[in-house]
């Protein structure tokens, strides 16, 4: 890649003339460095935003596409495999929206990244786009943000590739010391040493200009490390709370910028209370070539000494099934969720929250839209729970977590209590080409993964607000404030052991 970094930014700086915006189509490894990248480096004077879409929700789909016509964005389909269904459906979407607008000039909007011989590259020349980025066979979806799936975007958005790599290739020749100056070694035996001690609950704290790089550790070590029944569950975006907040199974990372100071009081008292506390410093936001290297050499050092194979995902392919099982049958995205009735159900939410125990986490899977003002509505009753359970707590946007935490959920160990938040969307938006739409195709993800959870006896309950998101999460807060508040239903608190996670 270092010798392909100049080439990169020539290209990207002559592909994206006129182009107000480049689109990343992806999911999972393809889409989150991708989405660190655009979230870190400023937009160049002139030059195009990046932006990512890692999602099926109906509304999403329909927002991005009305931030800029076809003429002025350029589109980076991206899946490694080449079969994955998200990127391929979005780029049907997609190209739909350039042929009418643009007719047959449509290819010259996008660029595809995908491994040599993929369906993706065969559907991609024929659709003659404008050029084809090949991926490394040999390099999993989770460690390619150093390989064409994170650079060429990242090229895009302005970002200095070759300082990148430079950054990356100091921490690949540190990373080959023996001894204790190997920060890579260093970084995976605390990790993987910590969890086997019962602390394998790896919290973020992710400082300006890089605060999303979490979303992308989240995936590498949930991904890598959740199966055998074992596993390391990362806790991003949850904010730091006072050290009584916390039970004896977490480890703090702070990721900062030198000389930011802004947690460290706060880190200090976590520190002083027992718990193991990580500092990092970087630079600026080319060190992300750096950390990236390091994060990705002490996830497999982890793994090894969790004694499990920290380079497949086992349990990701479950849901995916199940999904397809799903889109397989008949009907629309109403009759796939029949079952499911409207509102929250209190008793069932309260049993649900008072399961959970010493040693458990709490996850809110939203299959709604993931935008800043949900991230926030969401926060409210997951730092409820957190609070007056002193548990880990995670909230992750439906399908891009499948991809992510969706392996730890179903690999990991048997101490998740699952909350799985769906809604109606407004609008049915059709797939060209294909026989549903992209609300069925979310409805159809989230029942799969809740039949995966319950196919494994995982505490799980479902709530759907309906059509109005907004109102739908201020009263689900409501119902976990006074859940927590009020006396355990039907003697949920005594249950233990297949009974707890059958509550």
């Amino acid at each position: 890649m270092e010798q392909e970094a100049a080439g990169l930014q020539a290209f990207a700086a002559e592909a994206a003339v006129g182009a107000e915006r480049v689109l990343v189509l992806g999911m999972g490894g393809s889409s989150l460095a991708p989405l660190v990248f655009a979230d870190s480096f400023p937009v160049k004077p002139g030059g195009p935003r990046l932006e990512v879409l890692d999602s099926t929700d109906p509304e999403s789909v329909l927002a991005t596409a009305r931030r800029s016509p076809p003429s002025r964005t350029i589109y980076v389909v991206s899946s490694k495999s080449g079969t994955t269904l998200e990127p391929n459906i979005l780029f049907d979407y997609f190209w739909d929206q350039a042929e009418k607008e643009l007719g047959g000039a449509a290819g010259s909007r996008f660029v595809v990244i995908t491994d040599p011989g993929s369906a993706l590259e065969k559907e991609a020349g024929r659709r003659r786009v404008r050029r084809i980025f090949p991926g490394d066979p040999a390099i999993g979806g989770r460690y390619s943000a150093l390989s064409h799936f994170g650079l060429v975007p990242a090229a895009f958005c302005g970002a200095d590739v070759s300082l990148l790599l430079r950054r990356a290739r100091a921490m690949e020749e540190a990373c080959r010391r023996t001894g204790s100056d190997n920060p890579g070694l260093l970084l995976g035996a605390a990790l993987g040493s910590l969890a086997l001690q019962g602390r394998d609950k790896l919290t973020f704290d992710v400082g300006a200009p890089i605060p999303r790089f979490g979303m992308w550790i989240e995936q590498l070590v949930a991904e890598s490390t959740g199966k055998e029944g074992r596993g390391i569950l990362p806790v991003e975006g949850e904010l730091l709370g006072p050290p009584e907040s916390y039970g004896s199974d977490r480890v703090f990372v702070a990721i900062r910028q030198k000389n930011d100071d802004a947690s460290a009081e706060s880190l200090s008292r976590l520190a002083a209370n027992g718990h193991p506390v990580i500092r990092m410093d970087f630079e600026d936001a080319a060190d992300l070539g750096g950390q990236m290297f390091l994060w990705e050499f002490a996830t497999a050092v982890a793994g090894r000494l969790l004694d499990i194979n920290p380079f497949d995902q086992p349990n990701v392919q479950e849901a995916k099934d199940r999904t397809n099982e799903i889109l397989a049958g008949e009907g629309t995205a109403e009759q796939v969720k029949k079952e499911v009735r409207p509102g929250i159900d209190r008793d069932a939410l309260a049993r649900l929250l008072a399961s959970i125990g010493p040693g458990d986490y709490f996850a809110m899977m939203a299959y709604v839209q993931a935008s800043p003002e949900n991230e926030e509505r969401l926060s409210r009753p997951r730092l409820r729970v957190r609070d007056a359970r002193a548990v880990a707590t995670t909230v992750g946007f439906g399908p891009r977590f499948l991809h992510s935490t969706g392996q730890f959920h179903k690999g990991g160990p048997p101490t998740g209590v699952f909350l799985q938040v769906t809604a109606d969307p407004a609008d049915e938006v059709p797939i060209p080409g294909r026989p549903f739409g992209f609300g069925r195709v979310l409805a159809a993800q989230a029942a799969g993964d809740l039949a995966a959870l319950v196919s494994r006896n995982r505490r799980a309950l479902r709530v759907d607000l309906g059509r109005d998101v907004a109102g739908g999460l201020a009263e689900l807060d409501r119902a976990v404030g006074a859940a927590l508040a009020g006396a355990v239903p039907d003697g949920s608190a005594e249950k233990t052991g297949k009974d707890k996670e059958r509550a």
